[in-house]
């Protein structure tokens, strides 16, 4: 069905429970799941092991110990076990939604991205997932104090086997190069799904601890920079925004907010958005008729 890769930090302290949690979550999308956790960091063989996961303890890394994104797709697509492919971040929990999301996005498109954004929540002790409702209570805990991030923050790309290739050298740990993720499969006329509406991913809140100046480090350090650079600057920077297309409960429907964004720019353009869209649902219903 889908095979999810990601790579964690040490498991120490509050981190090792997040990434705990989150892995969880993943192997309990569908018995077909496969899950691969990539690095060799502190904890990671034994996690593998007790959770009956695929470890590869080896990554490239740069000279501050980041690891290369190229890499990790690279080799990701080359041993995943299924067509379909997704990087999350090892702190984020996955729900049956998320399953539901990738059948619905495959059976309408041959290639495409999935993302979305996430929901941040404190949890602060291991999840209980031997209880038969772990889902509705993390649910609960969302819906009582969860904070949906803005289109920017993008924690998961479910993608087809070969979508990318040629990544530059960005390094996982600083900014940008989820950006280019999105850029690059647009660049290519994939169909990018914002999966949002439909998909609850939730990012268990932590500390930035890990580097010596924190949050403002792992956005603006001379690594920072040097991602951004790599990934062709503000031009190539899109989030979730830029989305051909999303997905509801109800379906998957043309993104308009990112037209009229567009359109709002060019005056003539946004005059003929509404007969646009008329002229789009009476080619959809004669289709439909002949089909």
């Amino acid at each position: 069905m889908l095979t999810i890769f990601s790579t964690p930090k040490p498991f120490r302290g509050h981190v090792c429970t997040t990434q705990r949690n989150a892995i969880q979550s993943w192997t309990r999308l569908d018995p077909g799941v496969e899950v691969i956790l990539f690095g060799d960091d502190e904890g990671s063989a034994e996690v593998c092991r007790e959770f009956g996961i695929r470890h590869e303890p080896t990554v490239r890394r740069d000279d501050h110990g980041l690891k290369f994104l190229d890499y990790l797709f690279s080799r990701a697509q080359e041993i995943a076990g299924h067509s379909v492919l997704c990087y999350v971040n090892c702190d984020i929990m996955l729900m049956s939604d998320f399953r539901n999301a990738v059948l619905s996005v495959w059976k309408r498109f041959k290639t495409a991205l999935m993302v979305g954004r996430r929901w941040d929540v404190d949890v602060t002790a291991p999840w209980d997932f031997h209880s038969a409702d772990w889902e509705c209570q993390l649910r609960r805990l969302v819906e009582m104090s969860g904070q949906q991030r803005p289109s920017q923050y993008i924690d998961y790309f479910a993608f087809n086997k070969g979508l990318f290739r040629q990544i530059p050298p960005l390094v996982i740990g600083r900014v940008a190069w989820d950006n280019w993720l999105v850029w690059k499969a647009r660049s290519k006329g994939a169909p990018v799904i914002d999966a949002s509406g439909a998909v609850t991913a939730v990012h268990q809140n932590h500390d930035y601890s890990y580097h010596p100046t924190g949050a403002f480090g792992v956005w603006h350090d001379d690594i920072a920079r040097r991602n951004i650079e790599l990934a062709g600057g503000q031009r190539h920077y899109y989030t979730v925004a830029d989305a051909t297309h999303t997905l509801q409960p109800q379906g998957i429907s043309y993104n308009w907010d990112r037209w009229r964004q567009a359109a709002s720019k060019r005056p003539m353009l946004l005059a003929l958005f509404p007969l646009f869209r008329r002229c789009r649902g009476l080619v959809r219903k004669v289709v439909q008729s002949v089909s």
